[in-house]
This record gives C-alpha cells, sequence and structure tokens, in this order.
C-alpha cells in the first residue's frame, strides 16, 4: 500500500538524529507539552517593496500530522532551549503526513 510505505519513510526520517530533533508542542503556549519530533529549516524569503528586494530569514518547522492533529495561532514549539510562536498557517504535504509550520521567537 503506497500510503504506508510513504508513512514509514516519513518516520524514518523523523527518527534521524542527524535531520530532526526532539521538541515540546504546547497548545495555546501552556502546559501540559506535548513532546514531538521537528525537522527545522530556516529558508530566506525575498520579498518586494517597489524596486527594492527585501530578504528575510524565516523559521520553518515540520512536524508529523500523527504527533499533532490541528497545530494552531498561540501554539508554541520548544526546541533547542528556544520557544517558537506558530506564525501564520500551517500547511499539510500532498500526503498529508506532514505539517509545515511558520515559527517566530516568541
Amino acid at each position: 500500500m503506497p500510503a504506508s510505505v510513504f508513512s514509514a519513510a516519513i518516520d524514518a526520517l523523523f527518527a534521524d538524529p542527524n535531520l530532526a530533533l526532539d521538541a515540546v508542542y504546547r497548545v495555546g503556549g501552556t502546559d501540559p507539552g506535548l513532546p514531538v519530533r521537528v525537522i527545522v529549516r530556516r529558508p530566506d524569503r525575498v520579498g518586494e517593496f517597489g524596486e527594492t528586494r527585501i530578504v528575510a530569514e524565516t523559521t520553518v518547522f515540520d512536524v508529523r500530522v500523527s504527533e499533532i492533529a490541528a497545530p494552531g495561532a498561540g501554539d508554541t514549539v520548544e526546541a533547542d532551549d528556544t520557544v517558537y510562536t506558530i506564525q501564520g498557517e500551517p500547511t499539510r504535504d500532498a500526503e498529508r503526513l506532514v505539517w509545515t509550520i511558520e515559527m517566530r521567537s516568541a
């Protein structure tokens, strides 16, 4: 079954200590915290304002849908001793296995 192959591949990626790390997810930013695994990315985003290009650093977390059913505004994730707050609307991948969540330092 293709879905189980994708799910197993995602689980393997999130289990890899070179790609993912342990974190704590908190609904509304309050306890109790839920242990999760996250893959952290920090891509630059390029925007334009008139003739000016603006490059902004961003922080994006990938989290398995199996660990967080419905992330939302005001929820936080603590990773590497830093607390991040969800910013914007989380999106899921095509297979609906991984949330991509834009974060900001709290």
